[in-house]
């Protein structure tokens, strides 16, 4: 293409689980075809980039992780340049595009990208490109597509204005140009619909005759979609050679020297010194607590505080991949991985997260998410390693813009994953080369501490339902970290009921990068705390750590504390009903409010909720948040309950205070800047 030396944009990406960085490098990949030249750097590298002396364009891809948290890349970046000292002009010279990707289901979407798209407004960087935000809620392609097209015409209008590009449009610009499309004021509404099968990285796929029946399925071809010809992204190049050696035991590195690999934070290994089932066995969840002994490493933490636990897939679920990639004689041998000479793909590397020596078996346990749902580029990767012509074409449909239904009922919200698609499609048999290159890495997974080491010293206690999902394949399947701690739990209760000496696994833990799930450092700032089901599981480290401050400190002012507590069942999941029983007493917690959703209610009017006992207790919350200055959290489900409870807030301050709703959402947006209002939620 014309010009490409000319037309330089930087491509910064920050990402927690891989997702904008996989779509930076989709940018990236596609940049050449358009006639430019993407310097794409994670943001955290700011030693290869520097925005106070940059002339190009920069776009900017980034996801939000906790409740509107920046992802741990972009904390610094965050920090650096929310600096109150930086000049009103510091990046007037920048002209920028941002796409977020976040989820809806949490109350502050998509602010990891908010919060830089304001900063930069405020320090008078001024958008080229309408800002995206895409929730992946409802699937990230629906906004991240078009805004990707979009962006091609954005970038030729940005460089014909600086009259730096001596007129090489390519046919996306001329194509808008066509269509009167003033590309200047990019609508994504519009882009969705007038890009239609326009993008010129996608190829034309004609319809093969599809086996009848009347109702479509993962792998059944079903008209009109089958009779339709598709357009299909274009193939992501392959970038990654694998050579595997037999283990002769002489070069192969034992699991605990490869585990510290693979983190991004240093690794204690914890031995678990105790586990209870807080549930009944007729509870619809199983709950467990599990207790760690950290008095032998350097391991601290505050009440609050959510730490990582580094887990493994299923062993059940990694030998049956092996199986389907022909790999089950080979699984111990070691794997060599080099950057394939003369790949297309721009910045391949070897993942960081994958360490030498490391045989097929570690690499599929430890370092892949073979659990994650498959993204529409490694679907179509799989349509070069399937036979069968129906399969291809189905896969293809899948990938497809016309598929764009299908793949989001039968994959995305179906929760199908790489096992469920190779049960699927027999014929599809990828090399361990595709799966390294298109599977993400294997997330650690936090937990909240439920202790405090000042009341417990030396030990560390958190809670986490086990959980059961639905496959595709109609079986259930245990949560990835869930099912393996409550199978290494499950010596340990039987020797409890037993009276035996306990078997005692360890496990491998991080600490956070950010914990801000504090209690206020003045005791006497009275709490409002709200945990429903597990979420209880801060509070009782921070009940912990106020009892013993009491027992400690006689003379001083402590401020009431409050806990709005409910689960399904009295009798079957009432958590940790001793203990708040023993707080209560002794003074610790001066307002424990219950409520048991399934239970028949105790009288017509008793709540069942905890959104409904803040409601009964209006006057209470707003004279503690607004007259006294209280702290409030929540901590469990996003999805429902944090929503709910905000919506309660809103609905209280309404009635006690005369406010509008907007008046009640900027009280409790103050309450969040001065970190009053925290939550500790997740979906």
């Amino acid at each position: 293409m014309c010009c490409e030396t000319n037309r330089r944009f930087l491509l910064l990406y920050a990402s927690q689980k891989g997702q904008a960085k996989a779509i930076a490098e989709e940018i990236c990949q596609q940049t050449p075809e358009h006639g430019f030249r993407a310097d794409i750097h994670c943001i955290s590298e700011s030693e290869k980039y520097d925005l106070k002396r940059e002339k190009d364009p920069v776009v900017i891809v980034t996801s939000t992780t906790g409740d509107g948290d920046p992802p741990d890349t972009a904390v610094k970046f965050v920090k650096d340049i929310s600096d109150k000292t930086l000049p009103l002009n510091h990046f007037s010279h920048l002209r920028y595009g941002l796409l977020g990707l976040g989820d809806s289901e949490y109350s502050s979407f998509c602010n990891g990208g908010k919060q830089i798209d304001k900063r930069f407004q405020e320090l008078g960087a001024q958008r080229f490109y309408e800002t995206g935000l895409a929730d992946d809620a409802v699937g990230l392609e629906l906004v991240v597509d078009p805004w990707i097209t979009g962006l091609w015409a954005a970038l030729n209008q940005e460089f014909a204005s600086r009259k730096e590009d001596p007129g090489c449009p390519d046919k996306t610009a001329l194509l808008w140009a066509s269509r009167g499309c003033k590309i200047e004021h990019l609508n994504l509404e519009d882009l969705a619909v007038q890009n239609r099968g326009l993008s010129k990285n996608e190829g034309k796929v004609t319809p093969v005759p599809p086996v009848q029946h009347s109702q479509p399925s993962l792998s059944r071809l079903v008209p009109p979609l089958s009779h339709s010809a598709l357009n299909v992204p274009a193939l992501p190049p392959e970038y990654l050679e694998v050579e595997l050696q037999e283990n002769t035991g002489q070069e192969s590195s034992s699991m605990e020297d490869l585990l510290p690999l693979i983190s991004e934070r240093p690794l204690v290994h914890v031995p678990l010194s105790r586990a209870v089932q807080l549930t009944r066995n007729d509870a619809m969840k199983t709950t467990l607590l599990l207790e760690l002994d950290v008095s032998e490493t350097t391991f601290s933490y505050q009440p609050g505080d959510a730490f990582n636990v580094i887990c493994p897939n299923h062993a059940s679920e990694v030998d049956e991949l092996l199986r389907f990639l022909g790999l089950s004689e080979k699984k111990e041998h070691l794997v060599c991985l080099k950057v394939m000479p003369g790949t297309k793909k721009k910045g391949a590397d070897v993942p960081w997260y994958i360490p030498e020596k490391s045989s097929v078996n570690f690499i599929l346990t430890w370092c892949l998410e073979i659990r994650t749902v498959p993204k529409k580029a490694f679907l179509r990767s799989l349509v070069e390693h399937t036979t069968d012509a129906g399969a291809k074409r189905r896969l293809e449909e899948l990938c497809s813009k016309q598929g764009a239904s299908d793949y989001n009922t039968f994959v995305r919200d179906a929760g199908v994953c790489l096992l469920d698609l190779l049960h699927a499609f027999p014929t599809c048999k990828p090399p361990l080369s595709l799966l390294i290159e298109h599977l993400p890495r294997l997330q650690a997974r936090p937990y909240s501490a439920a202790s405090s080491g000042l009341f417990q010293p030396g030990k560390m206690r958190f809670v986490f339902n086990v959980l059961e999902l639905p496959s595709h394949l109609g079986e259930q399947r245990r949560g990835v970290c869930t099912g393996w701690l409550a199978g290494l739990a499950a010596p340990l209760l039987q020797a409890d009921v037993k009276n035996q000496a306990p078997f005692t696994p360890k496990i491998a833990i991080s600490s956070r990068l950010v914990n801000t799930f504090h209690l206020p450092d003045d005791p006497s700032v009275p709490l409002l705390m709200v945990g429903p089901g597990t979420g209880i599981a801060p509070f009782m480290g921070f009940l912990q750590h106020r009892e013993k401050l009491q027992g400690d400190y006689k003379e001083r002012t402590f401020g009431e504390t409050w806990l709005f507590f409910g689960c399904r069942s009295k009798a079957k999941d009432y958590l940790f009903r001793d203990e708040l029983q023993h707080f209560v007493a002794n003074g610790t917690l001066t307002h424990l409010k219950v409520c048991f959703s399934r239970d028949p209610p105790a009288q017509p009017a008793a709540p069942k909720y905890v959104q409904d006992h803040l409601r009964l207790c209006s006057k209470e919350i707003t004279r503690i948040l607004l007259e006294e200055r209280g702290y409030l959290y929540v901590c469990g489900d996003a999805k429902n309950m944090a929503k709910d409870v905000n919506s309660a807030l809103v609905n209280i301050l309404i009635a006690e205070r005369g406010e509008d709703q907007l008046g009640a959402l900027k009280i409790l947006a103050t309450l969040r800047d001065e970190k009053r209002y925290l939550q500790d939620i997740w979906a």
